[in-house]
């Protein structure tokens, strides 16, 4: 298959590149390189642009065959959308749409999109399976839930097939040490932790330890990013093999919970190999900070014949820590 990447520079998209070129596919990527890196292009061509770009749009859907296409090109700071939503709404939405028409003029009926599990809001039950109510409490759940809507829109009205993956922590790094996690500013707890272990950051604080918790920390489901991009490419295979038509939707996650004390005591246990500590902090809550949060992702298992080949915390945390020693040259 030949497939467009959209923010195939960015963490989880290069993953993307990388695993469905090994899989023996054509990878074309489209990123502008605002959160993405050039040099984690390692596998398929980069056209560097922008969504917003609708005569460039038109050029590459004029000049190549795409089978299906992957978008992963979206803001995604909680923080910053409730600052500046319109930043959110234009690029998460409108330009989301750009892509959309321009598939439906070229008759690329296959769409694999990048959702959230911020879609759904504060928890009502945990784990969150398909079911729960999604009442999105930011602009950036908020933005992602409109296209899942529109999406389904467009399969009734065009044809258009997508499948829409709401995943929780995405985290780890490329098993064999190419690409992995690299944000600026970095907001994921497990590099933030492996940052203070490296000695790139002073220390890692710990917001809240009075949660109704085990430890009286935050529970988090951690999904590996190789095991997130199998979902993805799993997914195009379902809507290609035609045995299901409509906008799809599944939640990703390792289905068990991990706290945020037992990740240090992992991150800890780790780098101690390499000789190498960390400092906690102890903060005040955040707000909007759930207890639980853990997927039931039963249907994607069933349906796509899903699963988490990575789903150890610690495994997670050595592939990690091994990309986090390279970026801080130790």
């Amino acid at each position: 298959m030949k497939i467009l990447i959209v923010g195939g520079a960015g963490y989880i998209g290069s993953h993307m590149v990388k695993m469905l070129v090994k899989q023996s596919h054509e990878v074309v990527v489209l990123d502008n390189l605002t959160t993405g890196f050039r040099e984690s292009v390692k596998y398929g061509s980069l056209v560097v642009g922008d969504l917003a770009d609708t005569i460039l749009l038109e050029a590459m859907f004029s000049e190549h065959s795409f089978d299906g296409v992957m978008h992963f090109a979206a803001n995604s700071l909680v923080g910053e959308s409730m600052t500046n939503p319109a930043k959110y709404y234009r690029n998460n939405v409108s330009n989301t749409l750009n892509l959309l028409d321009v598939m439906v003029r070229h008759n690329v009926k296959h769409f694999i999109f990048s959702s959230t599990a911020a879609t759904f809001g504060e928890p009502e039950y945990t784990p969150i399976d398909e079911s729960h109510p999604q009442n999105p409490i930011n602009p950036y759940g908020s933005s992602k839930l409109m296209i899942e809507r529109i999406l389904q829109d467009y399969a009734e009205a065009y044809g258009l097939n997508s499948v829409s993956l709401r995943y929780f922590n995405a985290c780890g790094a490329d098993p064999e040490g190419e690409i992995g996690e690299c944000h600026d500013p970095e907001t994921h707890l497990i590099p933030l932790i492996l940052q203070a272990a490296s000695g790139r950051r002073k220390s890692i604080t710990v917001f809240g330890r009075d949660y109704a918790t085990e430890d009286g920390t935050c529970i988090r489901d951690y999904i590996h990013i190789n095991d997130l991009c199998s979902a993805h490419a799993l997914g195009l295979d379902y809507i290609r093999s035609g045995k299901e038509q409509g906008a799809l939707a599944f939640n990703l996650g390792n289905g068990q919970g991990f706290s945020v004390q037992q990740v240090i005591d992992v991150v800890s246990k780790v780098v101690a190999e390499d000789g190498c500590q960390l400092t906690v902090e102890n903060g005040e809550r955040r707000a909007g900070d759930p207890a639980v949060l853990v997927a039931d992702a039963t249907k994607a298992k069933q349906t796509l014949g899903w699963k988490p080949d990575y789903a150890e915390l610690e495994t997670i945390v050595r592939h990690a820590w091994a990309w986090e020693k390279k970026l801080a040259g130790l």
